[in-house]
C-alpha cells in the first residue's frame, strides 16, 4: 500500500503547528524511517483524543499494516472508514481485513471504496489485484478500466491493466499497454519488467536483457528481476553470465530458489538436474535436500 501525503494548508503554514499537526508530522516523519511503532503511537495519541482524525487513522493503520499487526489495525480503521467514508481510510481497512484471510470483507470494503468521489485509483488497483490473484481477470480488466476512467493520470492502473491481460493469454495487449506506459514514463520501473517479462516469452531475449538491466539499475537488490536477466542470458547463449546472475539473486533471496532452478533448467542454453538438491548445490545454496 503507498503512502499518501499529507501536506499542512498553505495558510496555515507560517503558523505555529498545534499539537494536534505537531503530532501527524511526527508520525508521518516516523512512518517514513520505517519506525512504525513510534508512528502508532503518536497517530493513537491523537485519536485518543479525535476518533474522528481521519489522517491519524490512516498514520495509524500503515504503521500497524507495516508492523505486521493486521488485527490491531481493523478496529481503529473500521470506525474511522464509518465515520468518513473516505476511500484511503476503507482501502487501508481492506488491506487489512484481506491480511487476516477476511476476504470476502475485504472484497467487500474495495467495492465501497471505489464507488467514492473523488476517485481513489489505489482502492482500484487493489480490488484489481485481487480479482488477479484470484484469476478473474474479466472481473479485474472491469474494475482497472472503470478505475482508469475516473483516474485517467493512474499511470499505476494501466501497469496494472497489462498484468491482468498478460494473466488472461492477451500477451498482444499486454505488451502494447507495457510499451505506451513506456513511451510516456521511459524510467517507469513496474512497466520495465512487465515488458521486459513479455519480450522474454516473445523470444527476444536481447530487448528483455537490455530491460532487466535497467530495473536493476535502480534498484540492484531486486532477486527476481535478476533472474529474469539470467534467464534472457542464458537464452542469448551467456551461459556464465546467466549462471553468476542466478547465483547473485539465490544467495540473496534464498526463497526464491525454486524460480531460480526453474530459469536454469527451462532455457534453451541452461542446465538440467535430475535431483533439486544438486541444481541448488550448483547455484551455491546450502541446506538444500532432496
Amino acid at each position: 500500500m503507498s503512502q499518501r501525503p499529507f501536506p499542512r494548508p498553505a495558510s496555515q503554514a507560517a503558523a505555529r503547528p498545534t499539537p494536534v499537526q505537531d503530532a501527524l508530522e511526527r508520525a508521518t516523519l516516523a512512518l517514513r524511517a520505517q519506525d512504525f511503532a513510534q508512528a502508532a503511537r503518536l497517530a493513537e495519541g491523537v485519536l485518543k483524543s479525535n476518533w474522528g482524525n481521519a489522517q491519524a487513522a490512516q498514520l495509524l493503520g500503515q504503521a500497524l499494516l507495516l508492523g505486521g499487526r493486521a488485527a490491531e489495525a481493523v478496529e481503529p480503521l473500521a470506525r474511522a472508514a464509518r465515520r468518513s467514508r473516505d476511500p484511503v481510510t476503507e482501502t487501508l481497512l481492506a488491506k487489512a481485513l484481506a491480511n487476516l484471510g477476511r476476504a470476502d470483507e475485504a472484497t467487500a470494503q474495495l467495492r465501497a471504496a471505489i464507488e467514492r468521489r473523488p476517485a481513489y485509483p489505489i482502492a482500484f488497483l487493489e480490488l484489481g489485484e485481487t480479482f488477479s490473484q484470484a484469476r478473474r481477470f474479466d472481473e479485474a480488466l472491469a474494475v482497472l478500466r472503470e478505475g482508469l476512467t475516473a483516474c485517467p493520470d493512474a499511470t499505476v492502473l494501466r501497469v496494472a491493466l497489462a498484468h491482468a491481460h498478460l494473466g488472461r493469454g492477451d500477451r498482444a495487449e499486454a505488451r502494447r499497454l507495457f510499451e505506451a506506459v513506456r513511451a510516456a514514463e521511459p524510467g517507469r520501473r513496474d512497466a520495465l519488467v512487465g515488458l521486459a517479462g513479455v519480450l522474454s516469452v516473445d523470444d527476444e531475449p536481447a530487448a528483455a536483457a537490455e530491460l532487466y538491466r535497467q530495473a536493476l539499475a535502480a534498484r540492484p537488490d531486486d532477486a527476481a528481476v535478476r533472474i529474469g536477466l539470467a534467464r534472457a542470458l542464458l537464452e542469448l547463449g551467456d551461459r556464465a553470465a546467466g549462471e553468476a546472475a542466478l547465483r547473485e539473486a539465490v544467495n540473496a533471496a534464498p526463497p526464491l530458489r525454486s524460480l531460480a532452478i526453474n530459469a536454469l533448467a527451462t532455457a534453451s542454453h541452461g542446465r538440467i538436474f535430475l535431483r533439486p538438491s544438486a541444481a541448488a548445490r550448483f547455484l551455491g545454496v546450502g541446506g538444500a535436500r532432496g
